[in-house]
Parts: structure tokens; C-alpha cells; sequence
């Protein structure tokens, strides 16, 4: 039926003449005069068909690894020119849109914020002349030393713990002042150094009978003995120093680590570069100094033009993490005694010097840590290799041999390890998934195996190779850092961090450096118990 039989009005059609639409404008070059990628600001319009203002956003926003950038660029040079030519964004309109989504990530960072622009461009060119490479430097940092994260510090008998938004608390040990609360007197819990209201603690260390602490100002604070260099049981300073004091000749050095060893005080800079005190008249560190000394020395030999991400003292030496165009490489320096420089060899080094076995290895550094007698690494690939004075199975290689070149502890093979700790002949490794293993001395109970697989008490028995610490595993949280006694003198006492903030310890406690009573007679503790303390 149609329209006309059934009563229905009839449509009326128009004709329209068709013409070509067009869903794109032409497109303008002209120049971005302003981009809003980070900080606090409210995000503009993306205009994508005039400029790449949302593939900056999302590269930005994605917090891509440096590498992840790079492999995105150097895959456009087989598919396209968009990611390596220039994105025309003022200032830097010579930039790529990669370089720019570094620099970006970069001003994440909160040591890179303060820096001024000539600043910022001196750190790019020593970091090899691009963003990425800056980015990648500024990473490797904060990863390997938790700087301004949580993070618990076990010193020769006493403690530092600094909470996330950077309280700091300490116990135990305080016969020089090294606890800061101007006293003398043994804390056997976590107190907060109340003169430091106000100030924001992202990283600390800890000596015998001295405290180093570092603000994100780049300050530097120290405490207890006023020596920089003098052995844990030599003379006392001229003086002891009950509270925080700021160490006036580092107040031109905007630092970002420090590292206590003994005869030796090492601090690193926001730039990268490492500066020591007090090293002795022999040059053990390429210049001379008396254990007084209170002025810093810049290390001299290879590392003066290669940005360094972390660094670990041990008993006379030093480890350095240094992150090279090339990638992450390891140098050492000073003694060499039980071959933990690392270089094939017993003998000391007065300057720096490459560790090459990781070459040979193919593995690349991500982690150091520098023992009493012995060093550990972590690799990218999650391997950890020890080397060193071997004695108690501290290497974990099932035996007690020295290995004067880094080797890979095969039985961790089926492990991602991502972080170590080592002490006096004492190593701890934590996994991806935040299980810890531990091997070597068990004197104090500090490697917290309280029983054996036959669960027979072994909490003093000497392990030889990496075994679960079933006793962390047991109180279902996932471990992030682990921190244990790094002295020869002092009986060890370890902490266990979680991701929770939750703080656990065991070992030695005679001077309330656990953190926790214990009962009568008793002075040390086996199995983890759980600090009074929310480091979140």
C-alpha cells in the first residue's frame, strides 16, 4: 500500500548538492609557545593534527623507562621519522618528542627540580649529552639507595630509621652522641631526633659511633664522633656531638648519599661525583689526608667525567656504582686484601678501577654492596654475583674460598634478585617477589634461620650457601630492603623492611639496637620481631 491510498501526507525531499567535507584542517607549522606535560598546572588542548601534544602526554604519563624511550626512537628508523625529529616546542625546538618526554620524567625527580638551567645542562652533558641518558642516571639512583623512600640503617650497635616522608628515629648505642638526642644514654626504643623538625631526611648512614644524615636540600648533617676517618675502636675525636650538626665544608656540594667505612667517609653529589675525607697519609685514595681531616677530596683517576649512581664502603675500601653511555659499570679502590676489589688480584688501588669481569659475564650492575671483607652485585637479569674473603661461606659458593673476581652464585639461579646487603662475612638477598635468602657467619643470629630443614635449632650454624629465611616468609609480608651491621667489632643485628612500612629485627640486641625489650637475660633474638615503628 502506498502513501497516497493510505491518507499519509507526503514527504517533502530536497535536493542537496553534494560537496567534499573535510574532517581535518590543513595543517599549520607553527610553534608551541606552551606545553603542559608536568608539574601542577591544568592540562591545555592537544591539537594532534598541528603538533604532538598527546603522544607527549602519553609518554610522559606512561613513566617509560629510559630504555623504553630509546627503543622507541631507534625503532622509528625503520618505520617512521616521528619520535627522532624535531617536535618544534619552544625553547628546545630542536628536540625530539622522545627527548622531551625524558626531560619531563626528569623534572619528576626531586633532586633534579632545584636545579637551575646551566645546572641542568652540565648534568646532561656529563651524563653524555642527552635527557635519557640523564633520566636513566636519576633512576639508577634512587632505585639502589632508596633515597627518599623509607629505609632502616643497622649500625655498629645502634639504628636509623627514616620514615617516608623523612622523620628520622634512632636506638640503641649512644656513648658518643651518635644517636642525636644531645644525651649519652641508650635508647631501647625508637626515639624521634626532635631537632630536626622541620628538616626532610631522604638518606642515612651509620659508623661506629657516628651518624650521617642527608636532607633533600643536599645537607649534610653528622653526629657522635667528629672524626671522619678514625678506626671504630681508635682515638675519639676531639670532641663529641650530641645533636645533629650541619657539616659546614660540604655546604657548597649538594649531596645526595654518604657512605661510612672504616679510616674513610665517602659522600656522593647530586652531579654524580664522589668526594672522601681522611684516608691517611699513604694516598690510599689518591690523595693525602690525616684521619682529622675534615675537608672533602674529589676522587680522583677515571670517575672525575663519569656520573656515579651509588656508593658502598667496606673495611678500606670503596664501591661505585657508575652509570657510563655504554650502561652500568663497577669500579673499586683501595684495599685489596682477599681480593674484594675484584680485579684478579690481592693488591690495593690508589685510583679507581674498572671492574671487568661484569664484562665478561655480560651482566650489568644495577645494585653494590660493599662487606667488611667481601662485595656483592645484583644484575639487571636479576643474577648476584660475590667475590672476596670467603671465610663462613659469606659468597655463598658452598665453600669458604677467597675469589678475588666477581662469580655468580649459581644456586640463586631460579631467583630475580633485586637488591643485597652484606655485613662481616654475613650476605642477604631479596627477590622480585620479597622473599630473602641469606648465607655465611651466624654468629648473634643475625642470619635469621632460628631452625634448620630437619627443624633443629641452627640459629648459630654457619650456612653456606643462600637458604630462604623462612622465618621472614612466615609473617606474609613482602620484604623490600634488608640492612645489617657492616663492622668487625660490633655484634650484627639485621632489619627487615617491608613494602607495608612494617619494620622487623633480629640478632643482637645488648644495647637496644633492635628496637625491642627483650627478656631477662637475653641479648639477642633469633626469629624477627616486629618494630614499634610505621616507617609509611
Amino acid at each position: 500500500m502506498d502513501s497516497t491510498a493510505s491518507g499519509t501526507p507526503t514527504i517533502q525531499f530536497h535536493n542537496i548538492v553534494e560537496q567534499p567535507i573535510s574532517l581535518i584542517p590543513p595543517l599549520q607549522t607553527f610553534q608551541c609557545q606552551k606545553r603542559q606535560c608536568f608539574g601542577d598546572s591544568t592540562p591545555g588542548e592537544f591539537p594532534l593534527a598541528a603538533n604532538p601534544y598527546i603522544a607527549l602526554h602519553v609518554l610522559t604519563g606512561c613513566d617509560l623507562e629510559p630504555q623504553d624511550i630509546a627503543k622507541l626512537e631507534a625503532s622509528c628508523l625503520v618505520t617512521c621519522s616521528f619520535f627522532r625529529q624535531p617536535a618544534n616546542f619552544t625553547p628546545d625546538t630542536e628536540l625530539s618528542i622522545t627527548e622531551l618526554a625524558a626531560l619531563d620524567m626528569c623534572h619528576k625527580r626531586a633532586i633534579f627540580k632545584p636545579m637551575t638551567l646551566e645546572e641542568r645542562e652540565l648534568l646532561k652533558q656529563r651524563c653524555g649529552g642527552s635527557w635519557k641518558l640523564v633520566l636513566r642516571f636519576l633512576l639508577a639512583g634512587e632505585a639502589c639507595t632508596r633515597r627518599e623512600r623509607s629505609q632502616a640503617i643497622a649500625g655498629p650497635g645502634h639504628s636509623i630509621a627514616v620514615t617516608s616522608n623523612g622523620t628520622v628515629f634512632s636506638f640503641g648505642s649512644n656513648s658518643s652522641g651518635q644517636l642525636g638526642h644531645g644525651t649519652l644514654e641508650e635508647e631501647w626504643r625508637p626515639r624521634p631526633i626532635r631537632s630536626l623538625q622541620g628538616i626532610r631526611i631522604i638518606q642515612a648512614a651509620a659508623g661506629a659511633g657516628r651518624t650521617m644524615l642527608i636532607s633533600d636540600s643536599g645537607r649534610v648533617y653528622a653526629f657522635g664522633k667528629d672524626s671522619f676517618g678514625e678506626v671504630e675502636y681508635g682515638n675519639q675525636g676531639t670532641k663529641l656531638v650530641s645533636t645533629p650538626q650541619l657539616v659546614e665544608s660540604l655546604k657548597d656540594i649538594f649531596v645526595v648519599q654518604a657512605a661510612i667505612g672504616n679510616f674513610f667517609t665517602a659522600v656522593l653529589s647530586r652531579e654524580g661525583r664522589v668526594y672522601t675525607f681522611s684516608w691517611g697519609s699513604d694516598m690510599k685514595l689518591g690523595h693525602q689526608t690525616d684521619q682529622n681531616d675534615i675537608q672533602p677530596h674529589l676522587l680522583s683517576g677515571p670517575l672525575e667525567n663519569i656520573p656515579v649512581v651509588q656508593i658502598a664502603a667496606g673495611y678500606c675500601y670503596l664501591l661505585v656504582l657508575a652509570c657510563e653511555p655504554s650502561g652500568m659499570s663497577v669500579y673499586s679502590v683501595g684495599c685489596g686484601l682477599g681480593g674484594k676489589l675484584g680485579h684478579g688480584s690481592r693488591t690495593d688501588e690508589k685510583h679507581p678501577r674498572l671492574i671487568e669481569q661484569f664484562q665478561t659475564l655480560k651482566l650489568q650492575p644495577m645494585v653494590v654492596a660493599a662487606g667488611a671483607w667481601h662485595a656483592a652485585v645484583v644484575g639487571k637479569d636479576g643474577r648476584v654475583c660475590t667475590w672476596g674473603w670467603g671465610r663462613y661461606g659469606c659468597l655463598g659458593h658452598g665453600n669458604e674460598e677467597c675469589e678475588s673476581t666477581p662469580k655468580v652464585v649459581e644456586s640463586l639461579s631460579n631467583v630475580k634478585a633485586v637488591h643485597v646487603a652484606t655485613g662481616d662475612y654475613t650476605t642477604f638477598i631479596v627477590s622480585d617477589g620479597g622473599d630473602v635468602y641469606s648465607f655465611g657467619c651466624g654468629e648473634s643470629s643475625s642470619l635469621g634461620h632460628s631452625t634448620g630443614a630437619d627443624g633443629q635449632a641452627n640459629r648459630r650454624t654457619n650456612v653456606l650457601k643462600p637458604e630462604l629465611v623462612t622465618s621472614l616468609k612466615e609473617v606474609n609480608e613482602r620484604v623490600v630492603q634488608i640492612s645489617l651491621t657492616n663492622s668487625i667489632y660490633w655484634n650484627a643485628h639485621t632489619f627487615a623492611l617491608t613494602d607495608s612500612g612494617k619494620l622487623y629485627a633480629f640478632g643482637a640486641g645488648d644495647k637496644g639496637q633492635l628496637g625491642i625489650e627483650l627478656v631477662a637475660n637475653q641479648t639477642e633474638r633469633d626469629s624477627p620481631g616486629k618494630v614499634d615503628l610505621d616507617l609509611n
